[in-house]
């Protein structure tokens, strides 16, 4: 397989890592959206459960799930983002809530660890930088426990804020998502990578023999994406009236399916 793009997407965030925090803590409308998949995924959690986690950046999920109790794998294949989430749990003194691992996620077979997981956890479209999510989807089974649950939070391949920016002259960015198996061009801190889409269809169709869906929700479909930078600062009213309204719809057609990502949990037969 071809891992050149994960290379780059690894040097990408490497570049990021130590402003990372910095850059996006006090934004909020990505205070929402972890709030919104915290809550998701809190609810499927036992007390005291074994979570891995896939694309764990900075640790900021894996510090919070470890405040409540349980214990976490964060696995990254940026080592510039596990030395910082290191340093928060050394800060923290949370050693032993939390383990990390640099590891991609289409190398699951290689975690060093050998445990059986309660939950395998993905935040915010780490799984969109490949193009072999299929291989990815497929390892997830061994890994966990039975009745063992999933959440990840993906891109789909169609995103109603988006393709609005056409009427704003944005064309690159609102027809991106239909770049189709070549995937879209993406680049932070000048390091150039590519992003694929997926639909909610595809997991499904592709855990469907091991897993069966149990909750889907769409994440910013009337909140606007957090890159529309201040919009929730500059219309306080708006963005409250559209969080109560995505509230209201999140479970509904097309809503949950045609927001910039969706959150969706699935329980291993």
């Amino acid at each position: 397989m071809d891992t050149s793009n994960e290379i780059h997407a690894a040097n990408a965030f490497n570049r990021q890592a130590a402003l990372f925090d910095e850059m996006y803590s006090g934004d909020t409308i990505i205070q929402y959206k972890r709030d919104r998949v915290r809550k998701h995924v809190q609810h499927f959690l036992k007390p005291g459960s074994h979570i891995l986690e896939l694309n764990a950046g900075t640790g900021e999920d894996a510090v919070f799930f470890a405040g409540h109790g349980h214990t976490i794998h964060a696995t990254d294949i940026s080592e510039a983002m596990q030395e910082q989430l290191q340093k928060k749990v050394n800060a923290r003194g949370l050693n032993e809530k939390i383990t990390n691992e640099v590891c991609s996620f289409t190398s699951l077979e290689n975690l060093k660890t050998t445990a059986l997981y309660d939950h395998v956890f993905s935040n915010f479209a780490g799984l969109n930088c490949t193009d072999r999510l299929d291989k990815v989807l497929h390892s997830l089974s061994p890994l966990l426990k039975e009745n063992g649950m999933v959440t990840l939070v993906v891109l789909p391949k169609f995103c109603l804020w988006e393709f609005l920016l056409l009427f704003r002259g944005k064309i690159k960015t609102a027809l991106r998502r239909f770049a189709g198996k070549k995937g879209a061009r993406s680049h932070i801190e000048g390091e150039y990578f590519r992003c694929w889409y997926y639909n909610p269809s595809f997991i499904k169709k592709q855990l469907a023999k091991d897993f069966e869906v149990v909750l889907l929700e769409g994440l910013c479909t009337l909140v606007p994406p957090s890159y529309i930078e201040g919009f929730a600062e500059k219309r306080r009213g708006l963005y409250s009236f559209l969080c109560r309204m995505e509230n209201r719809l999140r479970f509904a057609m097309p809503w949950r399916s045609i927001g910039d990502y969706y959150i969706i949990s699935l329980r291993k037969k």
